[in-house]
């Protein structure tokens, strides 16, 4: 196909996957879950599981291979804006607040997954319908590890926002843990990539360049914007073209750093986020960007995976068995273990499986993490199916079990603080 038919068929694709993604979002709403949960279903059902396979021809005809390129490097602009809007909404003063009981909750939350998913690849290593040739049993055991470990932190946040519990202890508990379980993550996948790879380097590169631009973002860049640009947006109450300019560039700069040292632009566009100064800064900039990136843009990369995950792969008994076994194992090393961990923390049972269900989704960043391994050949087809069935699971799992919860608990959870000060009114 010429570049003019690529551009034509792109926008007929783009029409297309938004009405769609709509439609499924529409849907699954009406049964309580959240519009997330309808994008990801969207993906899977317009890839080779649902419509390939009823209608071959079509599919082949709307989605030819020479399309998915422009379809994957739309999808990573969008993944790239989402989670720069993501760290622009986060609150780092919440680990600050819980770092001992997010640590513990974390720690728990990466240790039990990524051992349960290190022990079944070592089991599994010699299937080569799983795991492609040439990876190690220890590449293996740590991208399994980390797929197992990884929590879906956008949609908790989103969920945790809309319910108006982000300030409370919980959520706060929640969203500490999540981000340094998922911090946690792309390290060790940065680690497999870069073995996997042949140059031990790489990894070095990878981790270190990651704590370097971290620390440059974080303690450097940040204050200088907020020293010498967000006075300017404060005094004119908006942003204006020219600063928003500035700073998407910067972003752009910050994604192509974090892809070439190994730990992907997500990584780059969220540290960027977390860095920008609160107040008419971060509203504006959220303003901006936001139904863009999660409306528009974002859908994309839904069905990017749900192109590449085929069910029908997965319908052999002993493969279906394997599935379920991925499964169990996700959700006692996340689900079982988050549980206990909370109850350490102090907090009432309730709470605690609250906490629990939301720490056992896997949803975007684990569809990022799984595209990934599939993309560098650390696993099959197979296997990414196997596991975008588990990440569909726990996801589709969190809204039932946490609004069941949610029930029997008052509208909004006290903090730490107010229950020290014996304002606490359910335990």
């Amino acid at each position: 196909m010429t570049r003019t038919q690529l551009a034509i068929l792109f926008f007929l694709q783009f029409a297309f996957i938004l009405a769609f993604i709509r439609l499924v979002g529409y849907m699954v709403k009406q049964i309580g879950q959240p519009q997330v949960i309808g994008e990801m279903i969207a993906g899977v059902l317009m890839g080779p599981s649902l419509f390939g396979y009823l209608f071959p021809e079509w599919q082949t005809l709307l989605f030819p291979k020479e399309s998915v390129t422009i379809l994957y490097v739309v999808s990573q602009l969008g993944l790239t804006l989402y989670m720069f809007v993501i760290g622009a909404e986060f609150d780092i003063d919440l680990i600050r607040s819980r770092r001992r009981h997010a640590a513990l909750v974390s720690i728990t939350g990466i240790v039990a997954p990524f051992f349960l998913g290190a022990l079944l690849a070592v089991f599994l290593i010699d299937d080569s319908r799983l795991f492609s040739e040439e990876i190690s049993v220890y590449e293996a055991a740590l991208f399994i590890g980390s797929a197992m470990a990884v929590t879906a932190l956008p949609m908790m946040a989103r969920i945790l926002y809309e319910r108006g519990l982000t300030k409370t202890s919980m959520g706060t508990l929640c969203l500490a843990a999540s981000s340094i379980d998922d911090a946690a993550a792309w390290c060790l996948l940065a680690i497999v990539v870069a073995s996997f790879g042949g140059e031990g380097s790489l990894a070095v590169l990878a981790i270190g360049g990651g704590i370097v631009y971290g620390v440059f973002v974080l303690y450097v860049l940040g204050p200088l914007i907020k020293r010498y640009m967000a006075p300017m947006v404060e005094r004119a109450g908006e942003m204006s073209p020219g600063i928003f300019t500035f700073i998407m560039g910067l972003l752009m700069l910050c994604a192509w750093y974090t892809d070439y040292i190994g730990i992907y632009s997500v990584f780059g566009a969220f540290i960027l986020g977390i860095a920008m100064p609160r107040g008419t800064v971060t509203s504006e900039l959220i303003k901006k960007v936001h139904p863009l990136a999660s409306t528009i843009l974002l859908p994309l990369f839904f069905i990017y995976s749900g192109l590449n995950t085929r069910f029908d792969l997965v319908f052999e008994p002993s493969i279906l068995g394997i599935a379920v076994l991925v499964l169990l194992a996700a959700c006692l090393g996340k689900g079982v273990a988050c549980w206990g961990a909370a109850r350490l923390s102090g907090e009432g049972n309730r709470a605690s499986l609250a906490i629990a269900a939301l720490m056992n989704a896997r949803g975007l960043m684990e569809l990022i993490l799984l595209n990934i391994g599939l993309e560098h050949g650390l696993v099959t087809p197979v296997m990414f199916t196997i596991m975008v069935m588990m990440t569909l699971v726990t996801t589709l799992m969190v809204a039932p079990v946490f609004e069941l919860v949610m029930r029997r608990m008052p509208a909004v959870l006290p903090t730490s603080t107010e229950r020290s000060a014996g304002l606490e009114t359910v335990g």
